[in-house]
């Protein structure tokens, strides 16, 4: 956690954490949370008395509401500010309002545990998180400019301007220690709890396996219907002009160019059948992984060694996912890597596919250089698995997929 950072940022040298960035942040994030706290409980102090006052006439209710609800904007900010010590965020456990209209987002704020969690956050911050950051800017800045400033003209209180001297470098790590355990506090109240995203995240997840068997629903639509649409009728022309040639003079000009014609259409039957291939290979659909990538590499340019074990076929999804990254990972090893030999080894323990591709290139993958690693990363996730990336400076490269089977 980026707390813990900023502790051991202050165990550091003191030049090095002096000459940081740490002092300048719990600095600017205390001292926003003091601003931010004082006008915070001006605004709630005087939303409960009016709220109080003008309860009788109904318009007091809705101020109480406000007050009652005055948490989510708070732990927005703090989520917020949060950032200057922290760069991992909180996510905001609040749900989309279950019906349209302000009394329905009303209805639903009220029943969150996550409301009344921030509300009580806003509380304890109110009563003692904001002073403590007053207090600690005012005993780490105000008090060695006063010891300082006050014996101006007496030349016997010296001594004060010693210690004025002495608390100045002292300031920093007070600042951060405090600034490290305010956020520490901060996160450990507001971080959601377990359930509260569980329905949002099981949707997602759901929504994306979704997507990515419909995007695989319809690249097995395409293949077959390239397979058994266009790859037909260009066979059949073939046979045709093939036919055609039989029944012309040898050595004539129609025969050349029958021949002409038979070669181009051999060539884009060929190319339709890659293509083909490449939507959504047949061989997988029909014999399983193992088989798909044994064709796959008898194509490569580079030499493969393929070991895949497994005891039965994994989920049609599982083994699409797999299959591509395979491909993908072959074709960037060819491209880009400048390796003379690749290996692929999968594996199925319980339920969960491992698959691993080598090669002996230069190394130096990125993902953030665009070579199709994000989308095998992407590809992977949706199946939620995992995707790792070994590709240090002069190689090897390796990529280590877990995928489960579910």
């Amino acid at each position: 956690m980026q707390q813990s950072t900023a502790w051991r940022a202050v165990a550091q040298s003191p030049w090095k954490f002096l000459t940081s960035a740490w002092p300048w942040r719990s600095f600017l994030y205390l001292l926003t949370g003091a601003l931010f706290g004082a006008l915070v409980l001006t605004v709630l102090v005087t939303m409960t008395l009016a709220g109080v006052v003008f309860l009788i006439v109904g318009v007091g209710a809705l101020l109480l509401i406000g007050v009652s609800l005055s948490g989510i904007p708070v732990s927005r900010v703090e989520r917020w500010r949060l950032l200057l010590m922290d760069p991992d965020p909180i996510p905001d456990p609040h749900r989309p309002p279950a019906a349209p209209g302000p009394r329905g987002w009303l209805t639903t704020r009220l029943r969150e545990p996550a409301t009344w969690r921030e509300l009580g956050f806003t509380a304890a911050s109110l009563a003692a998180m904001w002073w403590m950051d007053a207090l600690v800017l005012g005993l780490s800045l105000a008090v060695p400019v006063l010891l300082a400033t006050s014996p101006v003209g007496d030349p016997d209180a010296w001594p004060l301007v010693v210690v004025a001297v002495c608390l100045v470098p002292a300031a920093p790590y007070t600042l951060t220690v405090w600034a490290g355990a305010r956020a520490a506090m901060t996160r450990a109240i507001l971080a959601p709890r377990d359930g509260e995203l569980g329905a949002q995240l099981t949707e997602v997840r759901a929504s994306r396996a979704r997507l990515v068997g419909s995007f695989d629903a319809e690249r097995r639509r395409i293949e077959r219907d390239l397979h058994d649409g266009a790859q037909q009728r260009l066979v059949s022309l073939n046979v045709l002009l093939g036919m055609a040639r039989l029944d012309a003079e040898p050595d004539s000009s129609a025969a050349r160019q029958l021949a002409a014609a038979q070669e181009q259409v051999t060539l884009a039957v060929d190319e339709l059948r890659e293509l083909s291939r490449g939507v959504h290979p047949k061989a997988l659909t029909d014999h399983g992984l193992p088989e798909a990538v044994g064709n796959l590499t008898a194509r490569s340019a580079l030499p493969v060694t393929v070991d895949i074990l497994l005891p039965h076929r994994p989920p049609a999804a599982v083994e699409s996912a797999a299959y591509f990254v395979v491909a993908e990972s072959l074709a960037n090893a060819t491209k880009h890597s400048a390796a003379t030999r690749a290996e692929v080894h999968a594996r199925l323990h319980a339920d969960v596919l491992t698959l691993s591709i080598t090669d002996n290139g230069v190394g130096g993958a990125d993902p953030a250089a665009g070579t199709g690693l994000t989308g095998l990363a992407d590809r992977i996730a949706a199946a939620d698995g995992r995707l790792r990336i070994s590709s240090p400076a002069g190689g090897p490269t390796l990529l280590h997929a877990e995928i489960p089977c579910r």
